[in-house]
């Protein structure tokens, strides 16, 4: 159970038994009121019926001191008793006391009158109950012989006697003899027996009603006295449990006296650890606590003081680590400025190498174009000569074929010359034909002959042509296969050139963001620095909160005076990179982007060289 449970189990218990204790208090409180009530009932019921009785023996005596002494007085008092009963006169203050005797010895009434008020009426109002009132009324019914001699008794003396109708009209010498002798006859003795019996009843009746009701409350009052003892045996029982659970649960868990712990908490809290400790053999609760925190705080306090010292002169060594590296780091951003710069230059010359490449690669192809197409103009003519000698050949043959026929012709002359020659004159016009037939076959084998060289010759220089325009056509087709693998070199070159153009532009775009980066990690540098010299300061104002603690046998740690490097302030100068014009520090930095596309050892040479240049860089 926790202290937080106890206190509070212990309040719900504690305000359980007080409640209880105030209401059985209370309860007894009434029950007391009650008794006294019933107590003082009892007392003023059997004052009231005291009274009665009393009244009753006032009467007698009254009546018989007047019958003796015939004293008016007496007579009146005896009356006035009746009428102080019956409410007729004011009813004396302290009626209950003696009031009567005093009255008969001197006249004087020893107390003030009160009120009119019967005495049945103060029965009524005490609470007497009707079987009471029963006996009371019995009583008075049984009066009436006792009222009957008194009255005899009384007129006798007086001279005054019964005419026989319930009244005494009939005057004679008093008879104080009869007076005495009614009065204190065994008649009057019986009949006032008669009275007191009923009374005698009454007081019984009265005795246990009352003693009854005193005999409840007094009852109540026990039960409610061992309700109250059980309560208070409880509460004691209680009190004894807590103090069990407040010794278990406080004492024993604080392990020393609260005030010392007050005072070692006090001296703790003004930084104070050269307190002492009594020894104990406990090793648990909150004054051992206290002990084993007061152990730690005051090593965690000198490894602090040692700590800060270390922390102090690191910050020292960071601020001027910071400032060189600031200084190496504006040094780097000069020489990427410079590098940005020559290789933007060198952007520019290699997108010129390119677009000449390109220009090359569309000369080449032009080339090679026109290649083509000399080789099949080449080929076209080697066709035709081929045609041509085919014609030729066949020319030939023609001309063989009219060589023939001249030859055949100059026969068939010959022949009509020897004809004509036999025939003699008469063949002689025809021997004259026959001759120029002869002439012209002879002209048209000659011409054969002649066209026949011709065409031998224009045969050979046909066919030599030939040749000759076969080879030009082996010669430029081996021209355009050359052209095209000058034109796929320089295609590839141009393809080159471009993915070396667009891998330099990638590396100038990761130096410039190199260099935003370097600009940026020289701001860092500086806000290192300053966050070193701030650290220092704080580790200085640290040694001075620590040097609020003192130790045993050492003096109150101080401040460190060792003087951090103040933070360098930056000489980078952000400007533009010259020659190509473009302001590098006012580039938006480059997001992360793919790296660019490996570039082929085999064909992009110079893009490898590029960047192994820029590895080495």
């Amino acid at each position: 159970m926790t202290i937080k449970k106890l206190f509070l189990t212990s309040a719900i218990i504690m305000l359980a038994l007080l409640a209880s204790f105030i209401f059985v208090a209370y309860s007894m409180l009434i029950n007391q009121q009650n008794l006294l009530k019933a107590s003082d009932t009892r007392y003023q019921s059997y004052l009231l019926a005291d009274e009665l009785r009393q009244s009753s023996d006032d009467l007698t005596r009254l009546a018989r001191t007047y019958v003796v002494s015939n004293d008016a007085k007496y007579e009146s008092q005896y009356w006035d008793v009746l009428a102080i009963r019956n409410g007729e006169k004011p009813r004396p203050e302290n009626y209950q006391g003696i009031y009567w005797d005093f009255v008969a010895a001197d006249g004087n009434k020893p107390t003030a009158d009160g009120q009119k008020v019967a005495l049945q009426k103060l029965m009524k109002d005490i609470g007497f109950t009707e079987q009471e009132f029963g006996k009371l009324k019995e009583a008075q019914a049984n009066s009436d012989g006792l009222v009957g001699i008194e009255t005899v008794a009384m007129n006798a003396v007086k001279g005054q006697f019964a005419d026989g109708n319930g009244k005494f009209t009939k005057k004679g010498d008093p008879d104080f003899e009869m007076a005495r002798k009614l009065m204190h006859s065994q008649e009057y003795h019986i009949e006032k027996a008669k009275i007191m019996k009923p009374i005698n009843e009454f007081f019984a009746l009265l005795d246990q009603r009352t003693k009854d009701a005193v005999d409840h409350y007094a009852s109540l009052g026990n039960t409610y006295f061992s309700f109250a003892f059980g309560l208070m045996a409880s509460l004691l029982g209680f009190i004894a449990w807590f103090y069990w659970m407040f010794h278990h649960k406080v004492r024993l868990p604080l392990g020393g006296e609260p005030t010392d712990m007050v005072d070692i908490t006090n001296q703790i809290s003004q930084g104070d650890l050269t307190m002492k400790f009594a020894s104990t053999d406990k090793e648990s609760g909150i004054y051992a606590a206290l002990k084993g925190m007061s152990g730690q705080l005051k090593n965690m306090v000198s490894q602090v003081n040692d700590a800060t010292a270390h922390v102090n002169a690191a910050a020292s060594e960071i601020a001027r680590g910071s400032a060189d590296l600031s200084q190496r780091t504006e040094e780097q951003a000069s020489a990427l400025e410079e590098t940005a710069s020559s290789m933007e230059e060198l952007t520019g010359t290699v997108k010129q190498s390119a677009e000449n490449a390109g220009q090359a690669n569309q000369l080449a192809s032009a080339a090679r174009a026109q290649a083509e197409q000399g080789g099949q103009v080449v080929e076209q003519a080697v066709a035709a000569m081929g045609a041509i000698h085919h014609s030729s050949k066949q020319i030939a043959d023609i001309i063989g074929v009219i060589d023939e026929i001249a030859f055949q012709t100059n026969l068939l002359a010959l022949n009509a010359a020897v004809e004509a020659a036999r025939a003699g004159e008469q063949g002689r016009g025809f021997a004259v034909v026959a001759g120029e037939v002869r002439k012209l076959a002879q002209r048209s084998a000659d011409a054969a002959k002649e066209i026949k060289a011709l065409i031998t010759d224009s045969v050979t220089k046909v066919e030599d042509g030939g040749a000759l325009v076969e080879r030009s056509g082996k010669t430029l087709q081996e021209i355009v296969t050359a052209i095209k693998k000058v034109s796929d070199i320089v295609a590839e070159m141009a393809a080159a050139s471009r993915e070396q153009a667009s891998g330099i532009e990638q590396v100038n775009k990761a130096i410039l963001q190199m260099d935003q980066t370097t600009q940026q990690n020289a701001a860092l540098v500086e806000q290192t620095a300053a966050a070193s010299h701030a650290m220092g300061e704080q580790a200085q104002q640290l040694q001075q909160l620590m040097a609020f603690f003192k130790l045993d046998g050492a003096p109150a740690a101080t401040a460190s005076t060792t003087p951090t490097t103040a933070p360098v302030k930056s000489r980078l100068d952000l400007r533009p990179v010259t020659g190509t014009g473009a302001p590098v520090a006012q580039r938006i930095p480059a997001k992360p982007r793919p790296a660019a596309r490996p570039v082929s050892v085999e064909k992009k040479a110079v893009a490898a060289h590029t960047s192994e240049e820029w590895e080495n860089f």
